[in-house]
């Protein structure tokens, strides 16, 4: 699985630094805030505020390409972050990323996303730190946003920038426990533009023009492990069949609409594991792990890299003790060749990760 995000990672990376006309600036920010209680079960790890440091590497666009001035001449590049969660179970993580820097407000408000990797120096184990019910695996998945009022070339190429930060941290349920967690911040740092004596005019954006297309079909398989969500379980393997129609309402965005069938091996064991450990209870042992439901979505397009975001409902759900019935899905998706596509995402119900799924679709 590490490989396969690493691939995604240096995939979306790739043409960061593969086209002309680069300008490049870094930032450093300083950041201090709190964890988000979003699951009581890690209470007992909120106990001082983190903090930590964010390095940006950033390069700047022009619109030689098309999506640039789609986007309003976006930032691409990548970025270091090291945070302290100030709690002796929680330790230290250390993450990298690939990320997109989005301009508003005359180019004075900056919003980031990143999505990476991150190593935590104090993951769970049940002898040494069986507290630690966030991180049940070393190598987590990570993901950052920032909002950032930005000020640049005040004296020279430096000036300064200050705003939100939200890091989540998770291993989505490759491996339990993984109650993962979420720190909002207050940040501030500095920004240095290496090329600020050498002046670069924008290309024009185009003008907007009549856009149409025809309703698409796809054809997607799912599959991954995950664990059934008890501390010491083994990891189980998982099929989602989806089918959907999708179409696309210009050049940056697609919505979507469809149905799946989930089998899972996880959820099988976790009724049986139910009806073992707690014989005088609701499970018997003989309830329909299957799963059928229906779903929306939307997919937003960066040259050949989209973010898709879906919600869906389980209509089909004869046991109803494994996980809500709502859930989302976030990821990233990208062409292999010509309608063939893979995707990375993870599944979730609110904030509860239950897998990442490793996708494979042909479009119609």
């Amino acid at each position: 699985m590490r490989k396969i995000f690493l691939l995604f990672f240096l995939l979306s990376a790739g043409w960061t630094f593969a086209q002309e006309s680069r300008q490049y600036s870094v930032e450093a920010n300083y950041f201090y805030g709190s964890i988000w209680e979003h699951n009581p079960n890690i209470s007992h790890l909120i106990t001082e505020h983190p903090e930590g440091l964010l390095l940006h590497f950033n390069r700047k666009t022009y619109g030689l390409q098309a999506w640039e001035r789609r986007y309003n001449y976006p930032d691409v590049g990548f970025s270091l972050s090291y945070q302290n969660l100030k709690n002796p179970h929680l330790g230290e993580n250390f993450g990298a990323y690939a990320h997109l820097g989005f301009y508003f407000l005359k180019r004075h408000l900056l919003l980031k996303v990143g999505q990476g990797l991150a190593i935590t120096t104090n993951p769970y184990d049940p002898d040494e730190n069986y507290r630690n019910n966030a991180y049940g695996s070393r190598i987590l998945s990570s993901t950052i946003f920032t909002g950032n009022l930005q000020f640049e070339n005040l004296v020279g190429g430096l000036g300064f920038q200050t705003g939100l930060s939200l890091i989540h941290y998770s291993n989505a349920d490759f491996k339990s426990p993984n109650s993962s967690t979420n720190t909002l911040a207050l940040s501030a740092g500095l920004n240095y533009n290496f090329d600020h004596k050498t002046k670069r005019d924008f290309v024009p954006k185009d003008p907007k023009m009549a856009f149409s297309a025809p309703l698409r079909y796809n054809l997607v398989l799912r599959g991954g492990v995950n664990t059934m969500g008890v501390i010491g379980s083994e990891t189980f393997p998982f099929l989602t069949v989806s089918a959907y129609v999708d179409k696309s309402l210009n050049q940056k965005s697609t919505l979507q609409a469809g149905a799946e069938f989930f089998w899972s091996r996880a959820m099988e064991e976790f009724i049986y594991y139910q009806s073992v450990a707690f014989p005088v209870g609701e499970t018997t042992g003989e309830e329909d792990a299957r799963r059928a439901g229906v779903f929306v979505g939307h997919q937003l397009t960066f040259r050949r890299l989209s973010l898709v975001t879906q919600l869906g409902y389980y209509f089909y759900y004869p046991y109803d003790n494994y996980v809500d019935q709502i859930y989302n899905r976030v990821g990233l998706q990208r062409p292999i060749y010509k309608d063939l596509f893979g995707s990375v995402t993870v599944r979730s119900h609110g904030a509860n990760a239950e897998a990442v799924e490793f996708s494979l679709g042909y479009r119609f």
